[in-house]
């Protein structure tokens, strides 16, 4: 518009606009679980996908069918947004039998057609989201959007590693000003957690997939945690 006015000769003063910093909005995971459990396949298998991998909605979308590695459990982002970098990461295999389970219509795993938008599954999304939210009579299910699932992984995978250049490579920041937002969102008051135990390796590999934590080994057992 300045640029207009000045070709018109017009009388223009850019106003001074400052931006107010927020921190975004982190559901618990119980939330996301109920959640992604209650949504139709999907838009189920889509949130999942985000919550695995911290892609943005729209490197979710553009998945194709070759971009999923069910030999390693990988996932290629090979479409990034916002001059991200491209990048392969780890899921599980409950993930990828969930992927590979949906109808193979186009090139695209979750687009019917090459001309389908985002915004459309958004919609589906923010109604079976808001339904959801008030059968089970908690509005912070309401609150969760993709990118709070993206928001999700990035804090988890924090705390977990306290490491700042991993979290940047895993969710494609050009910089790392991006990523250090999330240093600040990591603040886990609760001390109450959620045991598990595996007598086999199957049973062992299952917990971590699931977000366990080992702890020790006691008679032969395996014992995990993971906090509520």
């Amino acid at each position: 518009y300045a640029n207009y006015c000045k070709w018109k000769g017009l009388a223009f003063s850019k106003p001074k606009y400052r931006r107010v910093k927020r921190l975004p909005f982190i559901p618990l995971e119980n939330e996301i679980d109920m959640l992604i459990s209650a949504l139709p396949r999907k838009i189920s298998v889509f949130c999942q996908l985000i919550r695995e991998t911290g892609a943005r909605p729209g490197e979710a979308w553009n998945l194709k069918w070759t971009d999923i590695n069910p030999n390693n459990n990988t996932i290629r982002i090979n479409s990034p947004e916002k001059n991200s970098n491209p990048r392969i990461i780890k899921v599980s295999s409950a993930l990828i039998s969930r992927l590979l389970s949906l109808p193979k219509r186009t090139e695209w795993v979750f687009k019917s057609n090459p001309k389908a938008k985002l915004k459309t599954l958004a919609r589906k999304f923010q109604r079976y989201r808001k339904q959801i939210s008030h059968e089970l009579c908690n509005p912070r299910i309401q609150k969760i959007s993709f990118l709070s699932l993206r928001h999700f992984k990035a804090t988890m995978e924090y705390y977990k590693t306290k490491d700042i250049l991993y979290v940047k490579q895993l969710l494609g920041h050009v910089s790392i000003r991006s990523t250090l937002v999330y240093t600040h969102l990591v603040n886990f008051e609760s001390n109450e957690w959620i045991s598990k135990t595996a007598k086999t390796v199957e049973e062992a590999c299952k917990l971590i997939e699931n977000g366990f934590e080992y702890v020790c080994d006691f008679n032969g057992i395996k014992i995990f945690r993971k906090r509520k």
